[in-house]
């Protein structure tokens, strides 16, 4: 296949392609992809996941991204190659990777992950090309890499270039937010910055270890702020008063409580997993974290508690209103809905699930959730849930406020 290029680096070098994102398929590589391939540069995506390819070429997205289907349908099979082969790494100047360090069930940073898939690349890499990882990863994971590499004898550089948009909105803010760029060598910083150059509206240089700490203190900073409207919401509960008339007193043009985010399941792939990753960097002295980590995990057991003091939960059919991790997404990574679930199968005669976005066959339709329900619980505030004819009479928790109604438990 011709790959189509505008101003790309193809002219006098001897890669045929600008970049490839490996993994590129993924709510991380695929908006990257679209945007850097509407840019003007040769992209491929190579990712083993076949359906997901499939996808992509027939112009679709495998997950919701507002606005990435209409430019996808532009670039896809002009400059934009997606397949299942890794023979299209070695074609390009700059290889994208989207795999971060994950934390195993103990919590822990899990290096050796990192470490397995990058010596796996290089007998697909070249001498010359830049590796520049682009998820999170636990600090020093970029230095490690760059001196793997290094000893291994191989001449490719290592940039490390933090994502920093919100999964959703990943097609607007990688053009109109800064981005942090680093690197280990000036050649991996200067490809780095050709690379976002011309998609950001700013570049922000770091070295390495500061690139991968703004990255996890910011993760860590939301997952705090969680934390502590939870833990407000959970004191208000516990003296049957609604949080949410107190969160308006505190935050009605008053600009020093502007921050303060509304109670809520404060989850997903990122912040908790990234939290657990400071902690560790921290010699597990991060108090602040840990205490966030046990009142954002602890709420649905807090819910489940106030629930069983208010009615026979024994006797009833509990209903649960979406399944994602927050609004108006189709991903299910790290759901405290699902935690929630767990936890009221024990406790509840029955308990149903639906969710707007996402396709599970152990899901419910909404209507016969709404029916069967004997009460209703908002798990992910999905704008569509607003308009809902409510059944009268059946309690509804609402811990994000949803309705407007407040939400004393």
């Amino acid at each position: 296949m011709v790959i189509e290029t505008t101003d790309g680096w193809l002219g006098g070098t001897r890669f045929d392609l600008d970049i490839c994102v490996v993994g590129g398929c993924g709510h991380v590589g695929l908006p990257l992809a679209i945007t850097l391939a509407d840019a003007g540069f040769s992209v491929a995506v190579h990712d083993i996941n076949d359906d997901a390819v499939r996808l992509v070429n027939d112009g679709r997205m495998p997950f919701l991204e507002t606005g990435a289907e209409e430019v996808l349908r532009r670039v896809v099979g002009r400059s934009l190659i997606v397949a299942n082969d890794p023979t299209l790494v070695k074609r390009a100047r700059v290889v994208i990777v989207v795999i971060g360090t994950p934390v195993d069930a103990h919590l822990n940073p899990t290096f050796h992950v990192m470490k397995r898939f990058v010596k796996g690349m290089l007998p697909l890499m070249a001498d010359g090309q830049t590796l520049l990882l682009r998820s999170t990863v636990y600090p020093g994971t970029t230095e490690k890499i760059h001196e793997l590499i290094r000893k291994a004898g191989r001449e490719i550089a290592v940039a490390f270039c933090p994502e920093r948009v919100a999964e959703g909105k990943a097609m607007e803010e990688l053009r109109v937010l800064p981005q942090i760029v680093s690197g280990c060598s000036p050649k991996a910083i200067a490809d780095a910055r050709e690379v976002f150059g011309r998609i950001a509206v700013d570049l922000i240089e770091l070295t390495p270890i500061e690139a991968e700490l703004t990255k996890i203190f910011t993760n860590v900073w939301r997952y705090i702020q969680f934390a502590i409207a939870n833990q407000m919401f959970m004191i208000a509960a516990e003296h049957d008063l609604d949080f949410y008339r107190i969160h308006e007193a505190m935050t009605r043009d008053y600009p020093r409580m502007k921050g303060l985010p509304r109670a809520g399941f404060a989850a997903g792939p990122c912040l908790f997993k990234d939290t657990m990753q400071l902690a560790a960097v921290a010699n597990n002295t991060l108090a602040l974290g840990h205490a966030a980590m046990l009142i954002n995990e602890g709420l649905p057991n807090f819910l489940v508690k106030r629930l069983r003091l208010k009615y026979d939960l024994a006797s009833m059919c509990v209903g649960i209103l979406g399944m994602a991790f927050k609004a108006e997404s189709d991903d299910p990574r790290e759901s405290l809905s699902y935690k929630l679930r767990k936890i009221l199968e024990y406790e509840a005669r029955e308990v149903v699930c639906t969710d707007v976005y996402i396709n599970d066959p152990r899901f419910l339709p909404l209507e016969e959730v709404l029916t069967r329900a004997d009460l209703l619980i908002v798990g992910a505030p999905h704008h569509q849930y607003r308009e809902l004819g409510l059944p009268p009479g059946k309690p509804v928790v609402d811990i994000w406020n949803l309705y407007g109604g407040g939400a004393a438990l």
